[in-house]
């Protein structure tokens, strides 16, 4: 099993691989493809073991992390590798619903449809798997809201939070020496705005982002299924944060002065090269969005 080391700003697993989770603008449901937002800032990570008096039994037993995040805030996953030509195999689940496929996650990676990404090719993930080269974004929403993926697929919140799933190759699977390669980067600017605050809470889906699920270049038996690390990551409103951990959060680096330079409304706080892409997935293309679900109250919540 690959090691897994938990650090202030990215989760390491194994020798080279990283993950990270970015802040980003929420960009409108509108019907549109919107290009790939900007990276705004990595949101901190925290080990539950270290708060583990405060927390729930479950979350002692699963282990893993939380972030702190705000209602209706956006993020995406970042994934880096120092050791690119040595890729690896990720499952990325919302409340156990599978973010590629929409099927319940598994430990195991399906041989029919793909159900994982490469890392690399693929630098990062927006969102849920929804048509032929676009996501729906991940948008942070309340337990108990149905505005989940988990609640829009599976009737009922229990899990909530992000599980990662992360495979090496296969012995040999991949040479020790590198080829040239050059790393993709997402546009960064910081800037200090207001907050807001909610409760705990899962992803949901938002607004439509051009970005392919690159297709498995290697095949799915260069995995090795019985080498795998799994990662819980919970995610913490400004209110359960505070009371976890007796820390201020984070203020968020996305304000409305950002989102008029983007050319975006304001939401307050509450791989062009590689062919081809993952066959958008049924069910997670008929989720309902949160704007669904707002307009099925017939009034948007209160967001901030």
């Amino acid at each position: 099993m690959p090691s897994v080391s938990i650090e202030s700003e990215a989760i390491r697993v194994g020798e080279h691989f990283s993950l990270s989770f970015k802040r980003t603008l929420r960009i409108p449901d509108d019907g549109t493809e919107h290009q790939t937002p900007p990276n705004f800032g990595v949101f901190p990570i925290y080990r539950v073991s270290d708060y583990a008096d405060r927390l729930p039994e479950s979350w002692r037993r699963e282990g893993g992390v939380f972030i702190p995040m705000y209602q209706r805030e956006a993020l995406y996953l970042r994934f880096e590798n120092e050791k690119p030509w040595q890729p690896c195999a990720v499952k990325v689940a919302l409340g156990q619903i599978n973010a590629v496929s929409g099927e319940r996650e598994t430990t195991s990676l399906s041989t029919n449809q793909q159900d994982y990404l490469v890392c690399p090719p693929q630098l990062w993930l927006d969102g849920i798997n929804s048509g032929r080269g676009s996501v729906r974004q991940f948008i942070a929403m309340p337990l108990g809201t149905g505005a989940t993926v988990e609640g829009a697929l599976s009737g009922k919140e229990e899990f909530g939070g992000v599980q990662i799933t992360i495979f090496a190759p296969k012995p040999g699977a991949f040479p020790d020496s590198p080829p040239a390669v050059r790393t993709a980067l997402r546009p960064t600017a910081l800037r200090r705005g207001p907050v807001a605050s909610g409760r705990e809470m899962g992803l949901g889906a938002g607004g439509t982002v051009k970005e392919k699920i690159l297709p498995d270049p290697h095949g799915v038996e260069t995995w090795d299924q019985k080498n795998l690390a799994q990662i819980h990551v919970r995610l913490l409103n400004s209110a359960e944060f505070r009371e976890v951990t007796g820390l201020e959060p984070p203020a968020t680096t996305v304000n409305a002065e950002t989102y008029r330079a983007q050319q975006f409304p304001w939401f307050p706080l509450y791989g062009e090269a590689v062919q081809g892409d993952v066959a958008p997935a049924e069910k997670l293309a008929q989720a309902r969005t949160i704007a669904d679900r707002d307009a099925e109250r017939k009034n948007s919540p209160a967001e901030g």
